[in-house]
């Protein structure tokens, strides 16, 4: 079958979860003998010979959002284009423009479409009118799977959404989402999707209970975490001695945290925790600023310190921006234990990524995660700065729990594996082509 999936995340120049996400669909979908086509929401102009050009041209940059005058400008702009739908066409694909920048973080598309602020332009027309944007495409594929909750209805294509999780509705002081839009878009996309796919048993219970049944039906995934081939190819010993030379970490001599730095996912709890054990052991915290990273950073900023905390904490708290996956799993591998015990999820990737990397994990026992790490974790109320503290140290003294947890994790990590995840997709796929 032919099958298009969104560029939504993909196009994200630091990337998701979420475009995680889409990267391992796409490869699945390939590995089950599907066409696979992309979408997205890139301006590529009119003149064929630059199309190419101007597509990889705008997925290498960052874009700054337009704000105050110029925002209007363009909203009124696209007013009109709005009411009549938009339409995708085909980026031309050749060998002349170099794109091994990219394989890791773009599948290797069949073909790939757009056409300029596609996702925009669709929530707006959804904000003013209640109605999901109509995308046309000269040959639409069999199925159009939009990995995220976007106003869009492709014509000609049976159309199935992914809502990886209700955190803006279960949890709505962590997350700056509208409540009113986003509870009308998740409501739109049960209604109007030919299939809703989630990616564990928490997030299906919690859709079917705010919303009940969709209409199309609902599918439990799960999702896979593929690793990136030099990953494995890389000696384990030559991988330590790289990550020691490029910040100084000792194997196995750091806890780690990483992911979006926010409310949800409990890093001012952690960190204080980690604090109160005085440990000799480094917390490398590794993830980008969101809204509110101040108040959940304020004890290892200047401006939260208090009694020379700040003096205290040199050599203890290792901060990293982003990094480029394949680094960030180096640094996986090589840490004394994963610490993610994050409010709620939809599914807690990091969680996976550790123990397919054999790191013994600290998580919570809320939501999808207990699914996610099952036996194979130390577990902890994640509102209980006492308990993670516990944890911790556990982990920090006890190198026969290591041993057993990170052993636990491999075989749990299993249950998800990409053979599993794929067969998984094909019986769903199978089931909406009838």
């Amino acid at each position: 079958m032919r099958i298009a999936i969104d560029g939504y995340n993909l196009a994200m120049p630091q990337g998701t979860g979420v475009a995680t996400y889409g990267y391992g669909l796409a490869e699945a979908l390939k590995e089950l003998g599907h066409q696979v086509e992309g979408v997205f929401g890139i301006a590529v102009g009119e003149d064929p010979a630059l199309k190419e050009i101007r597509f990889f041209e705008a997925l290498g940059r960052t874009t700054k959002p337009l704000s105050g005058k110029a925002l209007l400008y363009r909203r009124a702009r696209e007013f009109p284009v709005n009411f009549f739908g938009a339409r995708v066409a085909p980026v031309p694909s050749s060998a002349f423009v170099e794109k091994r920048v990219f394989e890791k973080r773009l599948p290797a598309f069949d073909r790939i479409h757009t056409t300029r602020r596609l996702f925009e332009r669709a929530e707006r027309y959804f904000q003013l009118t209640g109605r999901f944007l109509s995308v046309g495409m000269m040959d639409p594929p069999d199925i159009m799977h939009w990995t995220y909750p976007l106003p869009l209805k492709l014509e000609g294509a049976r159309n199935i959404y992914t809502l990886h999780d209700l955190v803006p509705l279960r949890l709505p002081y962590t997350t700056l989402d509208v409540k009113r839009y986003y509870h009308a878009l998740v409501k739109r996309c049960i209604a109007e999707a030919d299939h809703i796919v989630t990616v564990s048993e928490s997030s299906r219970r919690d859709i079917e209970q705010i919303f009940g049944t969709p209409r199309g039906g609902i599918t439990n995934t799960y999702q896979s975490a593929p690793m990136p081939p030099e990953l494995s190819d890389q000696d384990r010993a030559a991988d330590a001695a790289s990550i020691e030379g490029i910040f100084g970490l000792k194997p196995q001599g750091y806890f780690l945290y990483f992911g979006a730095i926010e409310p949800k996912k409990n890093l001012g709890r952690l960190i204080e925790a980690y604090l109160s054990l005085m440990t000799e052991t480094p917390l490398v915290i590794v993830g980008g600023r969101s809204w509110q990273s101040e108040d959940e950073l304020k004890l290892i900023t200047p401006q939260g310190a208090q009694g020379g905390i700040v003096s205290r904490l040199a050599g203890r708290i290792v901060r990293l921006d982003y990094l480029p996956r394949t680094l960030l799993m180096r640094l996986v591998r090589g840490a004394k234990a994963v610490a993610f015990p994050s409010l709620y999820e939809g599914f807690g990737l990091p969680v996976l990524e550790a123990m397919q990397l054999g790191v013994p994990v600290l998580t919570s026992n809320t939501s999808s995660l207990v699914e996610v790490a099952g036996n194979a974790s130390v577990m902890v109320d994640p509102y209980d700065i006492r308990a993670i503290a516990g944890g911790l140290a556990a982990l920090d003294s006890d190198a026969d729990l290591r041993s057993r947890i990170a052993q636990a994790g491999g075989k749990q990590a299993g249950m998800f594996s990409t053979r599993l995840y794929t067969q998984r997709l094909d019986e769903m796929i199978k089931a909406i082509a009838l």
